[in-house]
């Protein structure tokens, strides 16, 4: 497994995302934990999760719950594997969703997260989305202060463009780690946040990264490209997908959804397969 870098951790250049594991429409747990298995197996030490990755408030943290599971049971040694988790969503009664930045409330979830998870120190915690209702630098403020606290090894933001990109990093004493953003085929708004991040240097995680792609690989016309190079090359289209993103910049570090052992050991395959210069034009402008 190649790797690449979150802070000065080392970590797979492919990460795991666990939203499907605990979300509406999730697999069984044992099948959820062999594909955290399968992970690990394929040379995965980066799993991405969230407290609010759940059915409903009644479930709250089942996503952390079963990714300490997962890793106490993993017959192998994980202390190489780093988990992030975020704070800041919420869920409602019905299973919708909900935010809550108040720097009250999310020192009050990193501490329930260190918990579920049974760590002292969380490696990467993520704020994850902005709340309207909240000045973000008061979201921010709370990841400087869990820093200072050591409560959490590395902080990140998700779902914020390039100023707020800016004044979390100011805010954090230039200590944004990550920045978790959404990124695939189909969506391509977050090139600046992604440009931002390779010129300071800070992770940038694509979230659904497979946006575009089916799960039978049917991309539809504007996306047949990445069908068509995987066919040449005898590999899957998202293979291809996270091989182009890989080429983008140091910087990217993918984290695919998985829920089946398969999907999870196709996706980390993909640090092996070198795009041309060729095949990445025709991607980017597919």
């Amino acid at each position: 497994m190649r790797t690449r870098r979150i802070g000065e951790t080392q970590v797979s250049a492919i990460g795991l995302g666990t939203m499907p594991m605990s979300i509406a429409g999730r697999p069984d747990e044992q099948r959820s934990i062999a594909t955290i298995h399968a992970a690990l197996d394929a040379g995965v030490t980066f799993i991405d999760g969230a407290d609010a990755y759940s059915l409903s408030n009644t479930d709250f943290g089942h996503n952390e719950t079963l990714i300490a599971k997962a890793l106490a049971s993993y017959g192998g040694d994980t202390s190489d594997v780093l988990v992030a988790t975020k704070g800041g969503h919420t869920r409602n009664p019905d299973g919708t969703w909900g935010l809550n930045g108040t720097a009250a409330y999310i020192k009050q979830a990193c501490e329930a997260s260190l918990k579920r998870l049974g760590v002292e120190t969380i490696a990467l915690y993520q704020f994850h989305r902005p709340d309207p209702r909240t000045p973000i630098a008061e979201s921010f403020g709370a990841l400087r202060d869990l820093l200072d606290e050591g409560k959490i090894r590395y902080a990140g933001i998700s779902n914020f463009n390039p100023a707020e990109i800016k004044q979390a990093n100011e805010i954090l004493g230039g200590r944004l780690t990550v920045v978790q953003n959404q990124f695939s085929p189909a969506y391509r708004s977050s090139e600046p946040e992604l440009d931002l991040c390779d010129e300071l240097g800070i992770a940038f995680l694509p979230w659904s990264p497979f946006g575009g792609i089916s799960k039978a690989g049917d991309l539809g016309s504007r996306f047949a490209a990445f069908a068509e190079i995987g066919a040449a090359r005898e590999v899957s289209p998202q293979r291809v997908c996270l091989a182009w993103m890989l080429a983008k910049s140091p910087v990217v570090i993918p984290i695919p959804g998985a829920s089946r052992p398969a999907s999870i050991q196709d996706s980390a395959a993909a640090v092996d397969l070198v795009l041309t210069t060729e095949e990445i034009s025709v991607l980017d402008n597919s």
